[in-house]
């Protein structure tokens, strides 16, 4: 009996064995490769347009505080460049509800190292000197930057009420001086009005566990030793980029 097949205007229908020959069945290989060529574009395209991205704005300031023989010492920076990639169960409006757990978010920040100066506790310019020696442990000419790149971001629980922030575990790696560690702080989250964020934090770390040797100024004749632990705080303000016709 001779095999027929089926036609309609929308194409030919074939049915085809597990031991079908690869042409027999080419069809339908096709069309399941078409229709899992969709989902991939439209499932990238849905995480795309799901992700908000801020970019950082004017008025942050990163502020590293350490410890001497002679007197405690700050250093401040009032520029953090980067920005923030927040996904669907990100918090970006003050009340926003939110299911505690890990959230999908990407984060990248950045502070010029020529823009650290020292400073009194009242905010008044301390020493050029000490930002000469400052620039040079950490290696400016080598590595411009400090860098940080957020690995994981977990809310602890929801504000009790809209004025308080959004509180944050984190993990992430901090570069400092050309060298990489992972470093694990909470991060405070502040929706502000006009599609704006604050984010906060602060961590204790090593300069040994960069490779900086702890600075003892010659024209000290070394006689000011510097603690190894230093603190790091920051205040970073990001706003919503605006896409054209929004």
């Amino acid at each position: 009996m001779r095999n027929e097949s089926k036609q309609s205007g929308r194409g030919s229908i074939q049915h085809c064995s597990a031991g079908a020959s690869k042409g027999g069945c080419a069809p339908r290989t096709l069309l399941q490769w078409a229709v899992g060529l969709a989902v991939v574009v439209v499932g990238s395209s849905w995480l795309q347009a799901a992700a908000v991205r801020f970019d950082a704005r004017s008025g942050s300031k990163m502020r590293i505080e350490g410890t001497s023989n002679v007197h405690d010492w700050q250093v401040e920076s009032p520029l953090i460049g980067g920005f923030i990639e927040a996904g669907a169960n990100f918090p970006t409006e003050a009340g926003q509800s939110v299911t505690p757990g890990k959230v999908e978010a990407k984060a990248q920040a950045f502070i010029q190292v020529r823009s650290l100066a020292s400073i009194e506790k009242d905010g008044r310019p301390y020493s050029t000197s000490m930002d000469d020696i400052m620039h040079e442990k950490l290696r400016m000419t080598e590595s411009p930057r400090i860098q940080y790149r957020l690995t994981e971001l977990v809310l602890k629980e929801m504000p009790k009420t809209n004025d308080v922030p959004y509180l944050f575990d984190s993990k992430g790696e901090l570069v400092v001086a050309g060298v990489t560690n992972t470093v694990s702080m909470p991060i405070y989250v502040t929706p502000l009005p006009g599609h704006k964020l604050k984010v906060s934090g602060t961590v204790t770390v090593k300069m040994s566990d960069f490779k900086i040797e702890p600075p003892a100024p010659k024209i000290a004749l070394g006689l000011i030793k510097t603690g190894d632990e230093v603190k790091l705080f920051f205040e970073w303000l990001v706003a919503e980029r605006q896409t054209q016709g929004k």
